[in-house]
């Protein structure tokens, strides 16, 4: 049973490092300190994106900046493209790629690599039109940086299983692995000769991950 996360924006922290501590360690570069530690809005998570290109999840009303890299970025897509050809086919929902912010709990906007809704998450099959609909993936996918702290991916974990994910992917590049979450209590880590699989939320789904790696290995040689 994922423990509930205390997620009141208006929290009060008796220093910076108790709000480092809140924030899973993350580096402090990645901190925004405008607008006010604890005052930010989606708002300022949309006018980052569309104006500074910046990509900032909202985390008790405090702005974190995404960890980028283009390696991360190259698999992140392949990943989607993987799933976006597997539900599309289906009709099962839909594929949200790095930039697709979701206010998955009051006052937390997270942003995976890559989540994956089904319809069952939007009422009549209709979708939101807000810019932060307020929904949590069934699957959300981070791939791994080497600015991300454990202390913020459990964090991570933490709020995308309070929110209602059923699955949740960490895809770490450097060791060719991927951990899969079905649970805060349950995860399996898979290596290059394992195949990854959707579960229950994608029943049928399979990704060998010697496949997936290959993306980021350059051209073929053959």
């Amino acid at each position: 049973m994922a423990t509930a996360v205390d997620s009141s924006p208006s929290m009060a922290w008796a220093t910076v490092a108790d709000l480092w501590e809140r924030l899973g360690q993350v580096p402090l570069r990645r901190i925004l300190l405008a607008p006010v530690p604890g005052t930010g809005t989606e708002r300022d998570v949309l006018d980052l994106l569309d104006h500074a290109d910046r990509i900032c999840e909202l985390i008790d009303g405090v702005l974190v900046e995404k960890t980028v890299g283009y390696m991360e970025s190259l698999l992140a897509m392949a990943i989607g493209e993987f799933l976006r050809r597997f539900v599309r086919d289906r009709r099962l929902g839909i594929v949200l790629g790095p930039d697709g912010p979701l206010r998955i709990l009051p006052g937390q906007v997270r942003i995976p690599d890559v989540c994956f809704l089904s319809w069952q998450r939007f009422p009549e099959g209709k979708l939101p039109q807000t810019p932060i609909p307020a929904v949590a993936p069934d699957l959300a996918v981070e791939v791994l940086s080497e600015g991300n702290t454990e202390a913020e991916m459990q964090r991570k974990l933490r709020d995308y299983f309070a929110a209602g994910a059923r699955l949740v992917w960490y895809v770490d590049l450097r060791t060719r692995t991927a951990t899969v979450y079905t649970s805060l209590e349950q995860a399996t880590t898979l290596g290059t000769n394992d195949i990854l699989t959707g579960g229950d939320v994608l029943p049928g789904f399979a990704l060998p991950l010697r496949e997936l790696f290959a993306e980021v290995e350059g051209r073929s040689q053959s």
